[in-house]
């Protein structure tokens, strides 16, 4: 894929699909490994947070190495998201669409 590509949700997705099929991986890609995996990569983000403060967490993203780290495990956690979406038929963008929106209903503003 070059830069100049527009990303697209859809398009992450037959690229992991792919990626995994050209592996033989489909066959561990069912919900409740994708489900285990991606609360794993999420306690690996967390993990970078765990003793900063909440002004050192917000400047995370100043040193490279962490910032690296992070953009990893963000883009990982991602990874795992889509691909159990593609495996249960969830669209995650009408999903957040649909949640916002009850939100929005939930919670109007003060």
């Amino acid at each position: 894929m070059t830069d100049q590509e527009p990303l697209d949700v859809a398009k992450l997705q037959r690229r992991l699909a792919e990626f995994a099929a050209a592996r033989d991986w489909q066959q561990y890609h069912t919900p409740k490994n994708l489900v285990a995996a991606l609360s794993v990569e999420a306690s690996e983000l967390v993990e970078i947070f765990q003793w900063l403060t909440p002004e050192e967490s917000a400047r995370v993203m100043a040193d490279s190495d962490t910032a690296r780290r992070v953009t990893d495990e963000v883009a990982d956690v991602l990874s795992y998201l889509l691909q159990l979406c593609e495996v249960l038929d969830v669209d995650p963008l009408a999903a957040l669409d649909a949640k916002i929106e009850r939100n929005e209903k939930r919670f109007p503003p003060s």
